[in-house]
């Protein structure tokens, strides 16, 4: 989960480009929220539907805009009995349990101990550890960021699993511990938006870099030009629903049915034909958490 990027509305011709259909290519959203109460408060005053029946409208949405399976993070505890609930009506929905770093102000031992408990009686589903990460831009002191981060870090070895990674001004650091606790597991670094250089590090230590809306942005020159030249087979796509809208959408709830969006801009960034990259991005993102296609 990031910020939301607030930048003054340009080129209204893409907002129409939004859910598009591309010739057949399955999509895989990799981070979204979709359990957020943003898609409850839809639903539930546009239909007179029941908040249990969000996620099923969502992934109907979803699927229309050809987006096959998704991947939601939690945030912390209170969400993790959602997540493993909702996963085991829908195959096609996967999860991660873990402390996002927003929101460590009441996380304690004993909910870390509830985590680890999960974990060792976790479904197929449950396929990586996170949101978590570090955050030195909001106000959560560092020392418990950095002391939950390597109990998940510890965590995710024990268990084999990758890490999906929230770093906001933290690059340098979070290097530093991933190298000093040999951490080997990978996974994916959320809403990638650095120079070249921090990319292949991450990329060096095993992770794949996750692209969303913010290459939509014309004014996002590095992130655009930094993904263009980056090795395919390491990038997989999310849109950080309901945050992160994209391009010509600003302030309005995002949706993974806008991933669609995301792949359009990446098939104008690089040279590969639309159709390798579509099956490149579709491999990788199952490879990024050991999930069979």
């Amino acid at each position: 989960m990031l910020l939301i990027v607030v930048i003054p509305k340009g080129n209204k011709q893409r907002v129409g480009k939004m859910t598009q259909k591309i010739s057949n290519f399955p999509l895989f959203d990799t981070h979204c929220h979709a359990d957020f109460e943003a898609f409850e408060q839809n639903i539930v005053i546009d239909q007179g539907a029941t908040p249990d029946q969000s996620i099923d409208s969502y992934l109907k949405e979803a699927k229309q805009a050809q987006v096959e399976k998704i991947l939601i993070p939690s945030i912390g505890q209170s969400n993790w009995s959602k997540l493993d609930k909702i996963a085991q009506s829908y195959p096609n929905v996967y999860y991660a349990l873990g402390f996002h770093p927003y929101f460590l102000e009441q996380a304690n031992g004993e909910q870390f101990s509830e985590l680890r408990q999960l974990l060792s009686s976790k479904n197929s589903q449950c396929v990586a550890i996170g949101e978590c990460g570090l955050d030195f831009f909001v106000d959560v002191e560092r020392e418990k960021q950095e002391r939950f981060f390597i109990q998940q870090m510890e965590l995710a070895k024990a268990f084999e699993l990758p890490l999906i990674i929230h770093e906001r001004k933290s690059y340098n650091r979070l290097i530093e511990l991933l190298k000093q606790h040999k951490f080997t597991f990978g996974g994916v670094i959320h809403g990638f938006s650095g120079s070249e250089q921090q990319a292949l590090a991450w990329i060096k230590l095993g992770f794949y870099i996750g692209v969303g809306g913010t290459i939509t942005y014309p004014r996002a020159q590095k992130t655009r030009t930094t993904i263009a030249k980056l090795p395919l087979e390491c990038l997989v796509l999310e849109t950080d629903a309901p945050d992160m809208p994209m391009y010509g959408n600003q302030g309005n709830v995002n949706h993974s049915k806008h991933l669609v969006t995301i792949l359009n801009e990446l098939f104008l960034l690089r040279k590969e034909p639309k159709q390798s990259i579509a099956t490149q991005i579709w491999q990788s993102s199952h490879r990024a958490f050991g999930i069979c296609e």
